[in-house]
């Protein structure tokens, strides 16, 4: 399968690319003769909303048009997490199938981070009764070194004998290593395992990345093992991050029984237009790199990307080295999850979450949520001093309830829930807006609203300031650190993210109450955006009264009072960038 216009994107480019950007490269795959490409699903799903301001199933019918009536387009879901990281309600995991049928899909992968069969069965069964393809999925990674339990050829063998053993219907099988660091020797007994215990002529293949430069003898491993199918990419979204290239594969398998069915002239002259494509995308250093720590933090090349990408956009890269050291900790002390999305995005939360506020001393709520129980059954018990700690911080119970009747019984979710949301904003409500506020929640909302930002990273030439009038391009200081802007109309691009923007004078402006030397200032602890206000200037307060809420790597960290008061200043508006140390609130 080609990757490259879904997973490719989403490990390179975190998932932000526009469609009208690349239908001329898949114009050239399609003419190099691939049928089968990886289309939509997992982050081209919310990127699309949250970040390029376009509707996914707009892309998805762009897409089918583009490749025709009969090639194989696949999409990537996560079992009763469908689309969203959130898990979800069964009429939302019903209404995704019905959906991507209707926006003419073939396939959905579906997966289950943690491994736990009951997240599949009824995914599974809506995507059958929808009448796509089932391709059903067994999560792998490597243990980080010194950690044992689960992850080894008889777990996955288990794992797979669940799935039969329930009955969940699929039409192909699927062993996905999201982060690639499954070791060579375990691919091959496990494919060696499934081979035998599935029908004959089960379609067997295997996904991984080369984040840990293994991915070519992972898939040599699986093919010798017994598997049918590998994915892979095409430059520029190929290698490091991402799926091997089709030509570095190509070569690797010259001498042996195996062939990729590609003319491999015709797919190179294809990676030459989608190059050509793509040349203006900004590609992080980080995407085209091997990185041999990760098999110590086992961080998913789809994952790594777009965390990269975020921590760019909150001016934080600095912190990232120290941030996924400390992922280890996490994985082992969290249950054993295979670090895949949303998974993965629960361990890097928290580690971020441990290098910012110090070890431990704030639980990320996807990650406290997990080691509870309410994603389903960890691999293996996770630490009972983590459990504590997430169930007093969250104020949730542990639970071994099956996730999806939790959600039916939540009355924040639901068809019905989305729907009466939209009617409240004035919305249309159709179908597809009411599953894109059931996944995307509030960004939903903007996205229908028209509200919400373009965030593109796109490479910005340098221009010269035009003589006699105000400079396009600037170079800005904000709390000691440099940042270039290039105004365009109303847009702004900073350091590359564009952004919408109005320049104008002071004049006019209301003013605000100023601090006084007895106030108490609040500042961030981090670097984050404005999310939501939840006060004034001039409201009295308590201690502990939620201030405000930043939004930083997909979490939204409240800002509470220090102490009793009158809030006295506010400096900060919704969609404001804050920085470390920066005030964003003073109580009098």
């Amino acid at each position: 399968m080609n990757t490259s216009f879904r997973d490719g994107f989403q490990s390179v480019y975190g998932a932000r690319v526009l469609t009208q950007d690349f239908l001329p490269a898949l114009e050239a795959a399609c003419h190099a003769g691939f049928t089968h490409f990886e289309a939509g699903g997992g982050a081209r799903y919310q990127a699309l909303y949250l970040y390029c301001q376009e509707s996914a199933f707009d892309m998805m019918d762009a897409f089918r048009k583009q490749a025709g009536p009969d090639a194989n387009l696949q999409t990537l879901a996560r079992g009763v997490n469908v689309v969203g990281l959130d898990s979800q309600s069964s009429d939302v995991i019903d209404l995704h199938a019905k959906l991507f049928k209707k926006h003419g899909m073939t396939t959905i992968r579906n997966f289950d981070a943690l491994n736990d069969v009951r997240n599949l069965i009824y995914s599974g069964q809506c995507i059958a009764d929808a009448g796509l393809k089932h391709e059903v999925v067994v999560t792998l990674m490597e243990l980080p070194p010194g950690c044992e339990g689960a992850h080894t050829p008889e777990f996955y063998a288990d794992t797979l004998r669940s799935i039969l053993d329930a009955g969940v219907p699929y039409d192909s099988v699927c062993f996905k290593d999201a982060s690639g660091t499954s070791v060579p020797s375990k691919v091959y007994e496990s494919i060696k395992l499934a081979r035998k215990m599935l029908p004959e002529g089960t379609h067997l293949r295997l996904h991984t990345h080369d984040t840990a430069g293994i991915a070519v003898m992972q898939y040599k491993a699986a093919l010798d093992a017994g598997a049918d199918g590998i994915d892979l990419a095409m430059k520029p979204v190929s290698g490091g991050t991402s799926q091997p290239d089709f030509a570095t594969m190509w070569h690797a398998l010259r001498g042996t029984d195996y062939d990729l069915g590609l003319d491999i002239n015709k797919v190179l002259e294809a990676e030459e237009v989608f190059k050509a494509a793509m040349k203006d995308y900004f590609v992080p250093p980080e995407a085209l790199a091997v990185e041999p720590m990760i098999p110590f933090s086992p961080m998913p090349g789809g994952a790594l990307t777009a965390n990269t990408q975020m921590m760019r956009d909150n001016n934080m890269m600095d912190r990232y080295p120290k941030v996924v050291a400390r992922m280890g900790e996490v994985v082992r002390r969290g249950g054993f999850g295979t670090s895949v999305t949303p998974v993965s995005q629960f361990y890097f939360q928290q580690s971020f979450n441990n290098e910012i506020f110090g070890p431990w001393e704030r639980i990320a709520e996807g990650y406290g949520k997990m080691v509870l129980g309410y994603f389903g059954k960890t691999p293996v018990e996770p630490d009972p001093e983590i459990v504590a700690l997430a169930s007093k911080q969250l104020g949730l119970e542990p639970t071994t309830r099956n996730p999806r009747e939790i959600n039916d019984e939540d009355p924040t979710k639901g068809l019905a829930v989305a729907t009466k949301r939209l009617q409240d904003e004035g919305l249309e409500v159709n179908d597809e807006n009411i599953f894109v506020v059931s996944t995307c929640l509030d960004k939903g909302i903007a996205f229908l609203k028209g509200d919400g930002p373009l965030g593109i990273r796109k490479n910005v030439a340098e221009a010269k300031p035009k003589a006699g009038k105000a400079a396009d391009d600037l170079t800005v200081q904000v709390n000691g650190k440099s940042y270039q802007v290039h105004f365009d109309g109303d847009k702004a691009t900073v350091d590359g993210v564009a952004y919408d923007c109005s320049v104008s004078t002071s004049e006019g402006k209301s003013a605000k109450s100023t601090p006084t030397a007895e106030s108490t200032p609040v500042t961030a602890q981090l670097a984050a955006k404005v999310f939501k206000l939840e006060t004034a200037v001039g409201n009295q307060v308590a201690e502990g009264d939620l201030l405000l809420v930043l939004e930083a790597l997909k979490m939204e960290i409240e800002v509470r009072s220090p102490s009793a008061g009158t809030v006295v200043d506010l400096p900060v508006s919704v969609g404001q960038q804050v920085q470390v140390g920066e005030t964003i609130a003073a109580i009098g």
